[in-house]
């Protein structure tokens, strides 16, 4: 779809059982291509689940609400009275030791205009800094924390809700990470920061960090490295979360956006 980003694969049907080829076929081109969209895909939560199964153990959210029968798929439903918080750039769940290696995303329910998602390249956007820059960044490490995507003043109106979160801070503290990683497949490096829970890079003091981390955070949104996805009902998009970050455009309010993820854990990341 860009030189540096997505493509459309088409004569699949994914409600049913994939082959092993298929799916060697497909974890390929994602490797390849960062993000993989398949259209008119109708998947029920339980067919969503066994697909995402395939490629791994599925990771169940600590704070998002899932299917009532299936916990492994998280409900993303926002509207005016739940206004959409994945309008930053941001890689899911980097706050555990091993972050998910990839998501699968299905549209269920969409707004009569808007609601874009776009993905940008890590690997593109770390490949497109200078050498004196890599040097810089090279053996740093960065801090990533649930606290700061899920703030107790929107998850934690409600006595149970501050149960919950509370309980997901605790099961889940700050986790440190390479500012670069290496693609465990590709070997491919990219970087590895974001807006929406990246706090501050450890080795470095925080007018330098802060800085480094702004800049970092800015480059890889640039144009160049993205990819935008005008969504229809029933598509499904797979992305390799370890060399990529996304943006959910929140533009179409007063209407409502209800999308189901999958989510499949990945490595350890390593320089």
């Amino acid at each position: 779809m860009t030189p540096s980003i997505g493509a459309v694969v088409s004569d699949i049907d994914l409600c049913k059982q994939l082959t092993s080829t298929q799916c060697s076929e497909i974890l390929a081109l994602l490797v390849e291509h960062h993000v993989l969209f398949f259209e008119n895909q109708p998947v029920t939560p339980h067919q969503h689940r066994d697909l995402a199964a395939n490629f791994g153990a599925l990771h169940v959210h600590p704070v998002y609400p899932h299917v009532s029968d299936v916990a492994e798929i998280i409900i993303l439903d926002t509207s005016v009275d739940n206004p959409p918080d994945n309008d930053s750039w941001h890689t899911d769940v980097p706050f555990i030791e091993s972050p998910p290696m990839g998501c699968l995303l299905s549209a269920r329910e969409l707004p009569p205009s808007g609601g874009d998602t776009m993905w940008t390249s890590c690997a593109a956007a770390y490949d497109a800094l200078d050498d004196e820059y890599k040097s810089l960044i090279e053996n740093l490490t960065a801090e990533h924390d649930i606290a700061k995507a899920f703030p107790e003043s929107r998850y934690g109106k409600t006595p149970e809700a501050q149960a919950q979160l509370a309980a997901a801070r605790q099961k889940n503290p700050p986790m440190i990470h390479p500012v670069v990683r290496t693609h465990p497949v590709s070997g491919k490096r990219g970087i590895y920061v974001n807006d929406n829970f990246t706090t501050r890079i450890i080795e470095l003091g925080p007018d330098k960090g802060a800085e480094v981390l702004q800049f970092l955070t800015s480059h890889v949104a640039r144009p160049e490295f993205r990819v935008r996805w005008e969504w229809k009902q029933y598509d499904l998009a797979f992305w390799d979360n370890r060399l990529t970050q996304h943006f959910a455009f929140a533009d179409y309010l007063p209407h409502r956006r209800v999308m189901h993820r999958a989510t499949i854990l990945g490595d350890k990341p390593f320089r």
